[in-house]
């Protein structure tokens, strides 16, 4: 059974930290490319960060600088340490497994991200 199961999500203030973590299970975790997408309210579904399978990083536009994609094969585990939170960074969170060409397989339940002073 594959499974990815997100944590870490909550409230944070506008400008704090925030550190999502993902563990991974049921496949090689080593073999695949690791992502994060979120969704807000009434906005489009949004890869946020991906990593590959050495360590390579992607980022969007509107978390560049601030966001940061990191894996620990050892432990199944990708990470997104969330820097200068914005309100609109508010979204729920998830944890993807992807293809070779960078296609999400599989996704994680969601963890909620709040943003509020």
């Amino acid at each position: 059974q594959v499974q990815l199961v997100e944590s870490g999500g909550g409230l944070v203030q506008p400008g704090g930290s925030l550190r999502l973590s993902c563990v991974a299970s049921g496949f090689l975790f080593s073999d695949f490319r690791m992502g994060w997408y979120r969704q807000a309210p009434g906005k489009e579904r949004e890869l946020v960060a991906r990593i590959s399978i050495g360590g390579g990083t992607f980022l969007a536009d509107s978390v560049k600088g601030r966001f940061t994609i990191s894996r620990d094969n050892a432990k199944s585990t990708v990470y997104l340490q969330m820097d200068s939170v914005k309100s609109e960074d508010a979204a729920v969170y998830y944890c993807t497994r992807h293809d070779y060409l960078g296609k999400p397989l599989t996704w994680g339940q969601g963890t909620q991200v709040t943003v509020s002073s």
